[in-house]
């Protein structure tokens, strides 16, 4: 099992003495699939969650036009309405769910200690972290005039919406080269737009790339902005050679532009505390939620650096609320 981090506990951070603090069994932070699955199981074993939702309340759900493959939907739900769903379902069973944010933690000791927009302090007896992931943009002002018309960060979740259709995928490496072979079962074509002259990826992600028929490289390439009307997308503009006296402009056609430069865990505030790996993703003891931190579980995608999908994070929500209460019903009673 993990251990604990060393910490030091006269940290200055961790010295002030809000007014207003409380006192409950079960602290969920975070919504989304995961967050929402764990307040319901929480909620029905007697546990009283109490969730802080953050800033995105629904998670990267809630940026996603169309969602076909979570069970239960055969005619599809848009992202919103199904995290509308789950958190109706969280809070039938009574979990009391809040606007606001975790802003510090203090592992240290018992009770858990976790700020909430740096002004109020939750002491849990059990705290379950669902902050999710964040994906990683280039940047430019078309991603954000075409979320939702042509820009996913997801290939896995969007990508059947490309059937039959051009697209691009942005990224050098072993998820940007997944992306791309996930793509090219579905689409016409696949162009990777690749920064560099050589990919990042290991050599028989690469290898598989380079092989498949209709994924065509675009080396040395950078995203200019994109192009289409009424916020769908039509095509990209890219630059070729950067900075070099060949400098061009070139323009592509297609359908759909997938960012695959990577995702950053939201698990910042936790870092002191918590085991994570190199990228930030929370570790986890195998086969459960549970961190190196007795009482503290870590489900959805903060912990996911694999599968990042909707139901995965459920499933993982639902062993962090299982996990707590028996945490719970065998240290407090």
């Amino acid at each position: 099992m993990f251990k604990p981090l060393n910490i030091d506990k006269n940290d200055d951070r961790h010295s002030e003495k809000p007014k207003d603090v409380e006192k409950v069994r079960c602290l969920i932070i975070g919504s989304g699939p995961a967050g929402y699955t764990a307040a319901v199981y929480a909620a029905r074993a007697n546990l009283n969650p109490v969730m802080y939702e953050g800033l995105q309340p629904g998670g990267q759900l809630t940026t996603t036009t169309e969602v076909e493959n979570y069970p239960g939907y055969p005619e599809g739900v848009t992202g919103p309405v199904m995290m509308e769903d789950f958190k109706k379902q969280a809070e039938r069973f009574g979990t009391d769910v809040r606007w606001g944010m975790a802003t510090k933690a203090d592992f240290s000791d018992l009770p858990h200690k976790v700020w909430i927009d740096d002004k109020k302090i939750i002491e849990a007896d059990a705290v379950i972290i669902a902050t999710g992931a964040t994906a990683k943009y280039l940047g430019i002002e078309d991603e954000k005039k075409y979320a939702g018309g042509g820009v996913s960060a997801c290939a896995t979740c969007d990508g059947f919406f490309y059937r039959g259709k051009d697209v691009a995928v942005v990224g050098g490496g072993d998820t940007a080269c997944e992306e791309a072979l996930y793509l090219s079962g579905l689409c016409r074509k696949v162009y990777m737009v690749v920064r560099r002259d050589v990919l990042r990826a290991s050599r028989v992600m690469a290898d598989r790339v380079k092989k498949t028929p209709n994924i065509e490289i675009l080396w040395k390439h950078q995203t200019k902005g994109l192009l289409g009307e009424k916020n769908v997308v039509e095509g990209a503009t890219l630059i070729k050679n950067k900075g070099e006296a060949d400098e061009a402009e070139v323009k592509i056609k297609i359908d759909g532009f997938f960012l695959a430069i990577g995702h950053k865990p939201n698990s910042d505030i936790f870092r002191d505390y918590l085991e994570s790996d190199t990228v930030g993703y929370l570790k986890t003891i195998p086969g459960t939620s549970k961190t190196n931190v007795p009482g503290v579980f870590a489900c959805g995608d903060v912990q996911d650096a694999i599968y990042r999908q909707a139901v995965t994070a459920a499933g993982t929500g639902c062993m962090a609320a299982m996990d707590a209460e028996r945490y719970i019903s065998e240290k407090f009673h």
